[in-house]
């Protein structure tokens, strides 16, 4: 290459290997340039390089989060503790509640038992544990990524800080100024004064704050006098204050239990209880709470209601309510619940006589819906929440009995079923209705015991709902499919979690334990022509003039139009000539349907007008132990209907509710059936006088028809006819059509005489 010949690219490449390999201390050639996808992996310089970075700036913005977060002024949080103001639909006040009920105590003060009893609980090491847990944040981390029970990876120091400086909302900025707080709170204050803090400010329920106030709350003495079994108990409420209160919620007994022996179980394991002594213990019972006055009457039960409506919903833990300064405006209308009041006391209430003892046990449940809009009107718990503490109205532990039924027919009606014998159901499908008959085509065999044994025999679906037949709705259940049946009766309201809501035929007797609410809503959902909405509470929520986000609740279709009303045709007939009588008194176009409860523990009457859906439920509970018992005997009666008591209160309830307003009929538009198996037809019912109707023969399941087709149901506000007198059965049952007998030849563990009936 000569001077004036220009270098070329190669030469270029040449002299920069070169120069490379002189700068190569070890002499080995240098790496080729990487090609391929290896050039897309970074090398170890940059990765160490990056992480150095991220690691200097993660480091700088804990330190400066340090700095710049400070420990709040606790007595700043005290001072702003407000009242909450629960008021009624029309902006009147319903309830004061909220006010800080705690008394600070010296840790010198809580036995050494207690103090080892909170930490069995909620955190075992930490004496010995810095202010923050990473280990334990990442196992309740991993615990709610694969659905493992909810545990909570905050120490005592960092649920010292939440209680204590910081609001309980679920934000990453809440949380990293928990974290900076407490380990600057570590830093200033020794364990026991966190402890003592801690053990001062925590929620315990029954609106005490502080183990002092919950010692008051639930054993009536100073925390000094507390016993280890006793405090086993209040540190297991630290955990759920409200799911462990073994007195106003009886049902919460197991939970309980199983957390007071976790604790003390846990005790043992960590040397601060002997084996001796733990074996020695026996569950403390705690006393009966006392409610402030201003939550006597209705007030409460109704202040419960709504605030277990905002907790279950998301809208506020009970925590940040009890800490007040809420405005919440409920959906109860103030003359219908001074309705309800008074339906009861000239209905129930003044027939009790302290020298019957069955009256003692006697107790009411009411819930009245708007169709229209899900709204809770009215709602009646119980006859003082300062003497009876369980709200009947969302209690869980009775069953609705034959009140059930309807949901059973909607669901027929609804997925077009079929007998056994293949022909379509609808109110003049005619099944044997004689006690005991066995179900078929059930895997598991059933055969339910009627009303009082009564038999009788070939018996059409519209008069077996007058009769309350358990016998006709067990094998229709099996017809739909007892799987359809809670499908439907869920999304018409029905909490699909209740307990003894399996899919088998016994389901079709009201034997979950579906709350008067529950039911509540489902007959609003057959009032509003099939359309669900889910029930409300709460109108608005405000704090500090601040409106809080409610539950979405738009409406919408559970079961066609024409299920509904072929549905509510039935209970009009129910109404008319059925048990369900006392729902004409109201002077108005009205459906309804009776139940008992197993063993008559509770009678219940559903119903519902155009406008309006109430469940009134009277039922029997042992005012000692909280059991339910019979209602043999009470208020004068042999046996207590859902007709009697409970149908004269909803009686004199809706006649009040809606006085002044316009009655209106019922606008139907029901189904046509029969063994042609024809569809929904919301066509009108054929004129009067232009058809015929034809004899049915005896015995048969099919739905009679005039000379023109198969006849519309009766429709409109006039009443259905009375139905024929029922007729003997034949030998052998039924011939034809579903529900004849036959079958399996045993019958499931249940339903006694009276389960599920009228």
């Amino acid at each position: 290459m000569t001077q004036d010949t220009p270098p070329t690219a190669a030469d270029d490449r040449a002299r920069a290997w070169s120069r490379r390999r002189q700068r190569n201390r070890s002499g080995r050639p240098p790496k080729p340039p990487r090609t391929g996808r290896r050039r897309w992996i970074p090398r170890w310089r940059w990765v160490v390089g990056s992480s150095t970075v991220v690691l200097l700036l993660g480091m700088g913005a804990v330190i400066t989060a340090y700095m710049m977060v400070a420990v709040p002024d606790e007595a700043k949080a005290a001072a702003t503790a407000q009242s909450n103001v629960f008021l009624y639909s029309d902006g009147s006040v319903l309830a004061r509640t909220g006010a800080f009920n705690r008394q600070n105590v010296p840790l010198s003060d809580v036995p050494k038992s207690v103090q080892d009893a909170v930490l069995a609980a909620e955190d075992r090491r930490f004496y010995s544990e810095p202010a923050i847990d990473p280990q334990g944040m990442l196992r309740a981390a991993w615990n709610m990524t694969t659905g493992s029970p909810a545990q909570s990876g905050s120490t005592i120091t960092q649920q010292y800080v939440k209680n204590t400086y910081l609001e309980q909302n679920q934000t990453l900025t809440r949380k990293a100024k928990e974290m900076v707080i407490s380990v600057k709170l570590a830093h200033e204050v020794s364990k026991q004064d966190i402890l003592q803090g801690y053990l001062n400010t925590s929620y315990f329920g029954r609106d005490a704050y502080g183990i002092q106030a919950a010692a008051q709350a639930y054993y009536g003495k100073n925390v000094s006098q507390v016993t280890p079994a006793e405090g086993a108990y209040l540190a297991s409420l630290l955990n759920a204050p409200s799911a462990y209160d073994v007195i106003t919620d009886p049902q919460a007994r197991p939970d309980a239990l199983a957390r007071w022996n976790y604790i003390l179980d846990g005790m043992v394991k960590e040397h601060w209880l002997g084996a001796h002594d733990r074996a020695a213990m026996t569950f403390p019972e705690p006393v009966k709470p006392t409610q402030s006055a201003g939550l006597s009457g209705q007030r409460g039960y109704l202040v419960e209601a709504a605030t277990q409506y905002l907790v279950a919903h998301d809208v506020v833990t009970k925590e940040a309510l009890a800490r007040g300064g809420y405005r919440i405006t409920t959906t109860i209308d103030r003359k219908r619940e001074d309705d309800f009041v008074k339906a009861v006391q000239d209905t129930v209430t003044s027939r009790l006589d302290e020298g019957r003892a069955a009256d003692r046990n006697v107790r009411v449940g009411g819930v009245s819906i708007d169709p229209a809009t899900g709204r809770v009107v009215a709602l009646y718990g119980g006859v003082d929440y300062t003497e009876q503490f369980v709200d009947n109205a969302t209690r869980h532990d009775s069953t609705p009995g034959s009140t059930f039924k309807p949901l059973v027919l909607a669901a027929a009606l609804a997925d077009h079923a079929r007998t056994q014998g293949g022909q379509l159901i609808t109110p003049d499908t005619v099944y044997n209705g004689d006690d005991k008959t066995p179900v078929q085509g059930s895997a598991v065999p059933y055969a339910p015991e009627n009303e009082d044994r009564a038999s009788y025999g070939p018996i059409s679906v519209r008069v077996a709902t007058d009769k309350s037949v358990n016998s006709v709705y067990a094998q229709m259940a099996v017809d739909v499919g007892p799987a359809e049946v809670k499908r439907t009766a869920v999304a018409m309201g029905i909490p699909d979690d209740l307990s003894a809501f399996g899919a088998n035929p016994s389901l079709a007797l009201g034997v979950a334990q579906a709350s008067v609410l529950d039911m509540t809503q489902a007959y609003a959902t057959l009032a509003a022509h099939g359309t669900y909405t889910p029930y409300s509470l709460v109108d608005s929520v405000s704090r500090g003039g601040k409106d809080l986000s409610l539950p979405d609740r738009t409406p919408s279709r559970a079961i066609p139009r024409e299920a509904a009303d072929t549905t509510t045709s039935v209970l009009r007939s129910t109404v008319a000539s059925g048990t369900a009588e006392a729902a004409g008194a109201i002077g108005r176009d009205a459906a309804a349907k009776t139940g008992t409860a197993e063993n008559d523990q509770a009678a219940l009457f559903a119903g519902y007008t155009p406008d309006l859906a109430t469940v009134v439920s009277v039922m029997g509970q042992d005012p000692d132990n909280g059991q339910l018992r019979p209602l043999y005997g009470a208020l004068g009666l042999d046996r207590v209907n859902g007709g009697g008591p409970p149908g004269q209160v909803w009686a004199a309830y809706t006649r009040a509710a809606l006085r002044g307003s316009t009655a209106v009929p019922f606008d139907l538009q029901v189904m046509r059936g029969g063994s042609s198996g024809a569809a929904f037809d919301p066509t009108p019912p054929t004129p009067p006088g232009k058809g015929k109707r034809k004899p049915t023969p005896p015995g048969s399941s099919a739905v009679p028809e005039t000379d023109d087709g198969p006849t519309d149901l009766p429709d409109g506000p006039t009443p259905p006819p009375t139905p024929p007198a029922t007729p003997t059965p034949p030998p052998g049952g039924v011939p034809d059509g579903g529900g004849n007998g036959g079958g399996g030849d045993g019958v499931l563990p249940g339903p006694g005489p009276n389960r599920g009936s009228g």
